[in-house]
């Protein structure tokens, strides 16, 4: 025990000897540091007490079970002890008095605070504190402790004495789970745990005390009883956070930080048990310096410690390093226990090195007309394949003023690939030469520039080919009647060949012709008629005939071109006006005479179509017996003047278009007068055929007119 502590414990022991004699402890708070163990059977402080009338039948009691006070007042351990938490309590009780003492167990870098604590003289100076009338000192109980068991841990003082009543203790870890841990012996208060504590399941367990009589009434309490788990280094450092895996640009300085690698430990993190220290086990390769990194034994950060020149990723065996990072818990101590992880370092590479052509001119050849990849560029850089560093980007900075030509990068390979995105004429230019130049995706770093190297001339040769004659124009577009006479002209066409050096001929020929309606001069392209032109045609859409001819060279092979002919047809009026419908039932004692609603279609357009004539052919007999009202420009009303008779009838009803000159359609429209009763309707042929008069006369004029 600490000179400087007992001195001032002398000191102030004087002090109370010229005060009147108070019943109790002299000194009722002590301050000690706590020293590594205490020894078993040593002395650890001199407590007195005094109840002034000669301390008959005095008797301690010690809150923790390891220590006991003699009759001299000397407070000794057990055995040796380690773990006695921060206050020690000794209770004594004479036949006239008792009292409480407190004893607290300081560090070294306490001291300061305990001797202010000491020089308050309402502690120090004999004058009485305030009685508890239970006392529950913490308790502390190692984790993994081994059987048997229970095992005693720690002790409840009632100042009133125990005769007649019982200790009480609840909580979690007595009658709630985890149930049965602890239990307290109810007459001596005397607490015991039964089984071995984990403290990284559970560090702390709160409990409550209390007194009660024999019929279970509550005398003193609840207080509150605090249970430690001290910690025992049984837990490894782990690296929970994996992979590790850090980036470092190549040239880096010394000291760049390149990641951090930090460990877990379960074990109590106040204490030496999870202190962590970190090394470098293994480094993985170990050129071009076993030793190109360091790890911060405390912080767990990987620093480089080579120079940026040794830092090279183009000279290094590999870009990848892999060290073995060990932590070790109990501040690195030999016997601290060890948790190892990989930690991949990763050299990233900087753009110090400029792409280069592997030659300075490239040839290539393309036929007129064909477009596509013609050749690959090929380069080299030294730079990491699998950034852009390495990237090329191809550019053509000469020879391309009609943008015919496109490069790309291969992004597989990283070639150059020239295109021809615009058919090459030969007759213009047999010959083309282009300035290629290369760059990277990344810019280069600042000491590093693209050189001669970077640029490169490719030489392209055109080669001539048989091509096809073209038509002018293309599409040919003319505006025609229908129905024009055959062998009429509608155009003559004109194409010319693209081959001007080869002085060759053209002849013409039709290629597609849907209605077979056109011929066309082979030598001087006249296009002809051999068919009447037909607006109404399913083979015109919109109004417009569309034909395909072939002008074929004298070239061997020969080589063709297509021309487009579109003809726009103007309407005729050659199409007669239709009527519908031709069928309409009526029933024999009808209310509405209004039989029907007729409609007139015409093929042709306007203004050969509607507005439609509607007309009534003349009526045989002295009555009339039906109407036709105009509805609008295309639909009329049969209406019938009178009930007839059930028969078939038959109604000519002749339609004229607005055409000029306009056209004519007589069309009969049939009508049945049929018997209705409970609305069905019965328009079997049951009376005779009525056929008009004028139908009858319109026939027998058509046979007349055939015979001539």
């Amino acid at each position: 025990i600490s000179v400087f502590f007992f001195s001032l414990q002398v000191l102030l022991l004087a002090c109370a000897e010229d005060l009147e004699c108070v019943p109790g402890f002299q000194q009722k708070v002590f301050y000690i540091e706590k020293p590594f163990e205490f020894r078993e059977d040593r002395l650890v402080l001199n407590l007195k007490f005094d109840d002034c009338q000669g301390n008959n039948k005095l008797n301690f009691e010690v809150s923790n079970p390891d220590f006991r006070v003699e009759l001299d007042g000397n407070l000794v351990a057990l055995k040796n002890v380690s773990e006695v938490g921060r206050a020690l309590f000794v209770h004594a009780r004479s036949e006239h008095a008792e009292d409480m003492a407190e004893i607290f167990i300081l560090e070294a870098n306490e001291k300061r605070g305990a001797l202010k604590e000491i020089l308050k003289l309402e502690g120090n100076l004999g004058i009485p504190r305030q009685k508890r009338a239970i006392l529950a000192t913490p308790i502390l109980i190692p984790e993994n402790q081994r059987p048997p068991f229970p095992r005693l841990v720690g002790k409840v003082i009632r100042s009133e004495g125990t005769e007649g009543v019982k200790f009480r203790l609840s909580g979690k870890g007595v009658d709630q789970e985890p149930r049965g841990i602890f239990r307290i012996n109810e007459m001596s208060g005397e607490v015991s745990v039964t089984r071995t504590l984990d403290r990284e399941a559970i560090a702390n367990y709160e409990l409550e005390v209390e007194v009660v009589d024999m019929n279970g009434k509550t005398l003193d309490g609840p207080v509150r009883l605090d249970v430690s788990v001290i910690d025992q280094n049984d837990n490894r450092p782990m690296f929970k956070e994996g992979p590790y895996v850090g980036h470092v640009m190549e040239g880096s300085a010394t000291g760049t930080t390149v990641m951090r690698m930090a460990a877990f430990d379960a074990d109590d993190a106040g204490t030496d048990n999870a202190l962590l220290r970190y090394n470098i086990l293994r480094q993985t390769p170990t050129k071009p310096s076993p030793n190109m990194f360091y790890i911060d034994p405390e912080k767990g950060d990987i620093v480089t410690v080579v120079s940026p020149a040794l830092l090279d990723r183009e000279t290094m065996e590999s870009p990848k390093y892999e060290l073995v990072i060990e932590a070790k818990d109990m501040g690195g101590m030999d016997v601290g226990l060890t948790g190892t992880a990989t930690a991949t370092i990763l050299i990233d590479d900087k753009n110090d090195h400029a792409p280069e052509f592997t030659k300075k001119e490239f040839q290539a050849t393309v036929k007129e007309g064909v477009t596509g990849v013609i050749v690959n560029l090929t380069v080299g850089d030294r730079d990491d394949p699998a950034t852009g560093a390495w990237r090329a980007v191809y550019s053509i900075i000469n020879g391309n003023p009609g943008q015919s030509f496109e490069i790309h990068t291969n992004p597989q390979t990283n070639e150059g690939m020239l295109s021809v995105v615009k058919p090459l004429d030969y007759e213009i230019s047999a010959f083309h030469t282009l300035l290629i130049k290369v760059e990277n995706e990344d810019p280069l770093i600042p000491d590093i520039t693209y050189g001669p190297s970077s640029t490169a001339t490719v030489q392209i040769t055109v080669e001539d080919v048989n091509e096809g004659p073209v038509f002018h124009p293309n599409p040919m577009a003319v505006t025609k009647q229908e129905n024009i006479p055959v062998g009429s002209v509608v155009l003559t066409v004109n194409a010319t060949d693209p081959d001007t050096l080869q002085h060759q001929t053209i002849r013409y020929s039709v290629y597609k012709d849907p209605a077979g309606w056109l011929e066309i001069n082979p030598t001087n392209g006249t296009v002809g008629t051999t068919a009447v032109l037909d607006r109404e045609s399913p083979f015109v859409h919109n109004n417009v005939y569309t034909a395909l001819f072939l002008a074929i060279d004298s070239g061997n092979p020969p080589a063709t071109g297509t021309g487009t002919l579109h003809i726009t047809l103007e309407d005729v009026n050659d199409n007669v006006p239709s009527l519908y419908p031709t069928l309409a039932k009526v029933c024999d004692d009808a209310k509405d005479l209004r039989v029907v609603v007729l409609g007139a279609s015409d093929k042709d357009l306007h203004p050969n179509t509607d507005p439609f004539k509607f007309e009534l052919s003349k009526q045989s007999g002295p009555e009339k017996l039906w109407r036709i009202n105009r509805l609008n420009n295309t639909h009329a009303q049969v209406i019938l003047l009178q009930n007839l008779k059930k028969a078939n009838y038959n109604i000519p009803i002749s339609v004229t278009d607005s055409g000029k000159p306009p056209l004519t359609n007589t069309t009969e429209l049939r009508l049945q007068v049929c018997t209705c009763k409970k609305s069905k309707m019965d328009c079997s042929a049951a009376g005779a055929l009525h056929i008009s008069l004028s139908l009858i006369l319109l026939s027998l004029l058509s046979l007349f007119c055939k015979s001539f």
